[in-house]
């Protein structure tokens, strides 16, 4: 198949939500993709949808990322295929709303297991590659939580908090190499993460929401341009800034409600 830009992209949760928006952008500009994700009849009828729309070439992998041996053997099996991960897009993660005391263990475990070790497994091994090609690009997907902790989202957004400032460090330290690491900061969008996360919805939230398209194309200019972070829609930048001049318990107050 014929493409107008011959590097590899990697989106991890590529099944749905950002992972599914990133996957028909980046196919739009032409690019090869590896779409990995749990789902394996989900991504294999979105990359069925993309070879036929974009004429891209397009690799599934059933992977579960929530399994660091499993991300190992991903990398393994691209190698052994001659695909060159140019550009990852790290984002598979999943959240759940409610008291930290009240939901099981297993849940906040898991959690941290896939939003934290899974997610820094994933940019260890193809930032490996990168640094000894001298090039890559590399977008995590944090969120407009990880500027603060929210009740309810206690595990979820001190995740999302490691992502960002793990990014903003690999974004120096890794600057010399050739590499651009950046953060997409989103807040509620139309993604089905409130439904999976069994968030309620109230009227004031559904106002709020963003759509994944401009957040996705957000996330891509800010990584193009070499940005250290960036964070999609005016009223979320509005509340980056409320909580950057607001004291701990006026914000954290306000937010979780």
């Amino acid at each position: 198949m014929t493409t107008t830009d011959d590097s590899w992209v990697l989106i991890t949760g590529a099944s749905s939500g950002f992972g599914e928006e990133f996957s028909r952008q980046y196919a739009e500009q032409g690019h090869p993709l590896v779409l990995v994700a749990r789902r394996l009849d989900r991504l294999e009828t979105l990359a069925e949808a993309l070879r036929q729309r974009y004429r891209v070439d397009v690799v599934v992998e059933q992977v579960d990322l929530s399994e660091v041996a499993a991300v190992i053997q991903l990398h393994q099996r691209l190698h052994e295929r001659g695909i060159a991960i140019d550009i990852l897009v790290n984002n598979a993660g999943h959240g759940r709303q409610g008291p930290f005391l009240e939901r099981p263990l297993d849940d906040a475990l898991s959690m941290v297991q896939l939003d934290i070790a899974s997610l820094t497994a994933v940019t260890h091994v193809f930032a490996q590659d990168m640094r000894t090609r001298g090039r890559g690009k590399i977008l995590l997907i944090a969120s407009l939580l990880a500027y603060q902790g929210v009740q309810n989202f206690a595990v979820y957004a001190a995740a999302k908090a490691y992502v960002l400032r793990l990014s903003e460090a690999l974004h120096r330290e890794l600057e010399s190499h050739g590499i651009t690491v950046t953060a997409l900061c989103p807040g509620m969008s139309d993604t089905g993460f409130a439904t999976a996360a069994q968030q309620k919805i109230t009227p004031a939230l559904k106002l709020l929401m963003m759509q994944p398209a401009p957040v996705v194309r957000a996330g891509i200019r800010a990584l193009r341009a070499g940005r250290i972070s960036v964070v999609p829609g005016w009223v979320n930048k509005a509340t980056v800034m409320f909580t950057w001049a607001t004291p701990r318990w006026l914000h954290q107050a306000i937010l979780s409600r």
